[in-house]
Order: C-alpha cells, then structure tokens, then sequence
C-alpha cells in the first residue's frame, strides 16, 4: 500500500472508526432496550441472553476467518461487503416480529459485524507503520468505544421511550452508508503480499466450539444434563479438535505458534476476561435499574453516564500512555479499578445506595477506558505485517468471546438464584455471586498484565516475531515449513 499523507492517514482512521461506532452502539443501545424487548416479545432471561449472545458468539466465530479473507483478497473490500450486510442485518432486527426471528436477524448482523472492526484494525495497522503513531491512532479506536459507551444508553433511552425499541436499529443505517460511501472513496485497497489459503475445517471446529460452549451455558439453569452436556461434550472435541489439526496446516486459521509469545498470550486472555466482566457488568446493571428501581429506558440512560463518561476520557489516555511507557501501566490501571467497582457491588451491596452505585460505575468506566488500547496493541505489535488482519482478529474474537461469557455466565448465575422467588426481591442477593464472577475477570486482568508485560514477556515476543518471520521468507521462497 503506498504512503499516505498525513491528512488521508486522519481521514483513513476516521473511517474505520465509524464501523467501530455503529457496532459499539448497537452493543450499548440494545442493553438499554432489553426490559422493553423482554415486555413487547414476552422473552424469558435466556431469551434476553440470546439476543446479544446470538450476535458475539456468530462474531467470535467468524472473525479470524473474515481477518484471514480480507489479507487474502483486500481489506477494502471486505470491509465494503461488512459494512453492506451489517446494515442490512440492523434493517431486518428492526422488522423482526417475534423473539426467533430477532435472534436469527442478529445473526445476519454479526455476519457483516465479523468484517468490520478486524478488517479496520488492520487498515489501520498498515495506514500508520510507526509504533508511536499507530498506538495513538489505536487510543483514538478506543475512544471511540468510550463515545459508543456515552452516547448509546442516552440515544438508546431516548428512542426507546419516544418511537419503541425497534428504532434502535435504525440508528446504524445512515452510519453505516456513510461510512461504505467513504470507503469507496478515500480508503486505499490493501491486502497480504501472499495470499493465505483458506481452512474450512478449522473454521467449522472454531464455530462448533462457541456456539455449543454458549448454549450449554445459558441453558444449564433451564434444560436437564440430557440437553445440557451433549452440548459441552461437542465443545470439548472442537477444542482437542482444533488443538490437534490446526498446527498440522501450513497456513492455520490460528496460527497457535502467534501464542508462544507471553503478551500476545496475555493481551488474548486479558480481552476474555475483561470484556466478560464488561458483558455481565452491563447485562446487570441493566436488568437492576429498569427492572428492579423501576426506571424507564431514559433514566435507566442517564444513571450509566458514571461509567460512559471516564471509559470515552481514559481511551486516549490510555493510548498515549501506550505509545509513551508501553502496555503495563494501562493494564494495571485496568485491573485495579475493575476489580474495586465489582467488589463493591459482591461486597458492599453497591445497588442500595445512590453515591456508591455511582462510585462502582465510576470505577469500572475507568477500568474498561483504560483496558482496550494495550489490549490491540500488544496483539498487532511484533507481528509481521503480512498477518496483521489474523493477529487484529485474534484480540477481538477474544473480545467477542469474552463478552459472550460473560452474558452467559452471569446470566445463568443470576436465573438460577432468582428461581421462582419474585424478581425484584431476589435480584440483589442473586445477583452477587455473578459480581464475584466479575471480580475475578479484574483481578485476572491486573495478574495478567503485570506477569506479561515484563522483561520475560518482551523476550518472548521477540523470539515468536522472529520464528514467524522466518517462516514467512521460507514461504515466500517456496520451501514448505512444518505447523
């Protein structure tokens, strides 16, 4: 891809960020409208799960394939073809009659979503080739999901409340044709200087894994051990499976030699947790405000702008602390403040007060803001070029994944304490064990960034970006290398 101005970099950045906006809204404008969607569709809390689950598990599942596709046969391309079928999936979530049907339009959305943000990280990658410059544009990315975070429960409530929970689709039709019309227009094509081919069957494997591993969970308070552990036992072979024949392939779907390097490994399991503590954070506080207080979609809204405001603030913090003193600090900050806003809903019953559910947002606003860019950058840096859109789309099928465990787990969790008690008087006590669940995704993320983002983690990522280079010339030259 040829050198860009400085300006046309800007205009590039921009771009891409807006497909990040309309998927970042649709995440955070759809919680708001859940108790309306759970009312109109007369939807059961697995049902409500499996609104957004439906959506991240697709996501998960066809994001490394959609990054691989776009190094193959151009970014620009595909990010054309996300930015079409993303749009088209809002239109008919928009249309659905009943809850089967949302689920399945969900789908249609996460299809289109999966060659998006992935697809943009890597433009993004290769537009700004300076690892100052492109952590930078990496905690401009990350505000951007501060700015989805704001903006999304406000415009959220205020359309659910005055036009109905449908029209929050409809936000990302003008969005999303705006941002193909750009595309076309000053988005440069780039692609892998070789292509990779593709790999059905690991593709096929990755999508058995999440889609089974998510079901069983949601529906484990609800079905029996007949239904349930069918399930998990066909998770359990797509991983072996997956284990087994994918370092056998020349050109993987994942390349699992990209996790003999400790921050990578770590960035990888740093985005599992703190996005699960993300999705069950926002699936909860949800549920409690406008289910439990009683609040409509609006007020609901505005009592989430505590944790909204600081994630859009320490965004570019964050990125600027990366590009400036590296991935720790951010990630220690991260892990800290997640852990001390979970803790305070498990320990302190944070909910029946009004400054300290305040504080808890305040905190985990601060943690999310500061958890994305060293989350992106450790996963693109030290990684050859050429395999940008792969490694781009190992950090957010974690997102992704994470954020489907979260929902499912804490919303099993909290179906199985309420039981058949009333919702409203067992929320609270059912709820605390799901916050405890949260509490070890924070703590899990401070542990993580301090041990791989050392002297010891710096060696080993130099170590797997030269192997992987290595192969990559002896591809190049035609000599075959072992998985």
């Amino acid at each position: 891809m040829p050198e860009l101005s400085h300006r046309r970099r800007l205009l590039v950045l921009a771009i891409c960020c807006m497909s990040l906006l309309i998927v970042g809204l649709d995440i955070t404008v759809l919680n708001v409208a859940l108790p309306s969607m759970q009312r109109e569709l007369h939807a059961t809390l697995a049902g409500l799960q499996w609104t957004i689950d439906a959506y991240t598990v697709v996501l998960a599942a066809l994001l490394m394939f959609a990054g691989s596709t776009a190094d193959r046969i151009g970014r620009k391309r595909v990010f054309m073809a996300g930015l079409i079928v993303f749009s088209a999936g809002s239109l008919l979530c928009s249309l659905a009659p009943d809850l089967n049907l949302l689920v399945v339009f969900r789908m249609v959305q996460a299809v289109g979503g999966s060659m998006l943000n992935p697809v943009a990280m890597s433009i993004i990658t290769n537009t700004f080739t300076h690892p100052r410059e492109r952590a930078r544009a990496i905690g401009v990315w990350g505000a951007v999901v501060g700015i989805s975070m704001a903006a999304g429960p406000l415009v959220g409530g205020l359309l659910v409340e005055s036009v109905g929970w449908r029209s929050i689709f409809w936000l990302n039709l003008p969005v999303g044709l705006a941002a193909l019309l750009l595309t076309l227009r000053y988005v440069p094509e780039s692609r892998a200087p070789r292509a990779r081919r593709p790999d059905p069957v690991g593709q096929l494997l990755m999508i058995a894994l999440f889609g089974s591993l998510t079901y069983a969970i949601i529906e484990a308070p609800n079905a029996g051990p007949a239904t349930v552990l069918p399930f998990t036992g066909l998770a359990l072979m797509a991983l072996l499976g997956l284990l087994w024949y994918e370092p056998r392939r020349t050109e993987p779907l994942i390349d699992l030699r990209f996790f003999r390097s400790a921050p990578f490994s770590g960035a990888t399991l740093i985005a599992i947790c703190g996005f699960a503590a993300l999705g069950g954070f926002l699936f909860l506080s949800t549920l409690y405000l406008q289910s439990v207080r009683g609040l409509d979609a609006l007020h609901a809204g505005l009592w989430m702008l505590p944790m909204a405001m600081p994630a859009f603030l320490c965004a570019p913090l964050s990125g600027r602390l990366v590009g400036s003193r590296g991935p720790r600090l951010p990630l220690l900050i991260a892990g800290c403040a997640m852990t001390a806003s979970a803790v305070l809903f498990a320990a302190f019953e944070a909910e029946t007060s009004n400054r300290t559910l305040a504080l808890g947002y305040l905190l985990f606003g601060v943690g999310f803001g500061f958890l994305n860019a060293p989350i992106t950058n450790t996963a693109v840096s030290g990684m050859p070029r050429a395999q940008a859109g792969v490694a781009a789309a190992v950090a957010s099928t974690s997102r992704q994944l994470g954020q489907t465990l979260g929902v499912a787990v804490v919303g099993a969790v909290l179906a199985s304490g309420v039981g058949s008690s009333p919702y409203r008087d067992a929320f609270v006590s059912a709820a605390r064990p799901g916050w405890w669940i949260l509490t070890a995704c924070g703590l899990a993320v401070l542990f993580l960034g301090a041990l791989t983002t050392g002297r010891w983690g710096r060696r080993t990522a130099e170590r797997t970006a030269e192997r992987l280079q290595e192969t990559e010339v002896r591809q190049a030259a035609g000599v075959g290398t072992p998985g």
